[in-house]
């Protein structure tokens, strides 16, 4: 997942203008960069991109409510940075990791199909998948404030762009995708991003 891949058959522009077009297209073009910006073995792009969504994700939650820092020392800014930091270093890409696995597990059973024995349908890789993934999380930046319905919003909307990610990628049914699609859409949007804590909050 670590590995960048000298010539991209596709795939997305390095540094950090790259990011930003990937956010932007994202937002607004998902099939071109699902179609366009996914390519075999270019995971690296995808795992910086994710890094930086949960970084926005942390930035945006400490600038709106500093109570949620954790009194990790008596200074509560070198406190946010400690924070800060474990989340681009260590939980962002563990939770990616997670995510994918679970997303890739999803992917092959929504494959499945039962024709004279079990098969598989033709689908993309877990390259594929992973960037998928990491690309589908780019409306939580937006998501730090702790305010449910933004949250939620962000969360729906991010939802939305995995299914259309595998939808392209993959090219599975829509039924195959919503099968593929729900698992890692509630472990990495819904948990990981609070998304589901923030619906109980707002329904509670």
């Amino acid at each position: 997942m670590t590995s960048w891949i000298d010539d991209p058959a596709g795939g997305r522009a390095r540094g950090p203008g790259g990011l930003a077009r990937a956010w932007v297209e994202a937002l607004g073009r998902p099939r071109r960069l699902f179609a366009n910006g996914v390519s075999p073995g270019d995971q690296a792009p995808a795992l910086t991109f994710a890094v930086a969504v949960a970084g926005a994700f942390t930035l945006g939650w400490v600038v709106a409510d500093p109570t949620a820092v954790p009194g990790i020392v008596v200074s509560v800014p070198v406190s946010a940075l400690v924070a800060f930091l474990v989340v681009v270093a260590l939980a962002a890409p563990v939770g990616l990791h997670l995510t994918a696995a679970v997303a890739t597990v999803s992917v092959i059973l929504a494959s499945v199909e039962v024709r004279d024995g079990l098969s598989l349908r033709d689908r993309g890789g877990v390259s594929e998948t992973v960037q998928v993934v990491a690309y589908a999380s780019s409306p939580m930046a937006l998501a730090g404030p702790p305010v449910p319905a933004l949250r939620i919003a962000c969360g729906a909307y991010a939802a939305a762009l995995l299914l259309i990610g595998f939808r392209v990628v993959h090219g599975t049914s829509w039924p195959r995708t919503l099968v593929a699609g729900i698992p890692p859409a509630l472990l990495g949007y819904g948990v990981g991003y609070r998304v589901i804590a923030s619906a109980r909050t707002l329904f509670a």
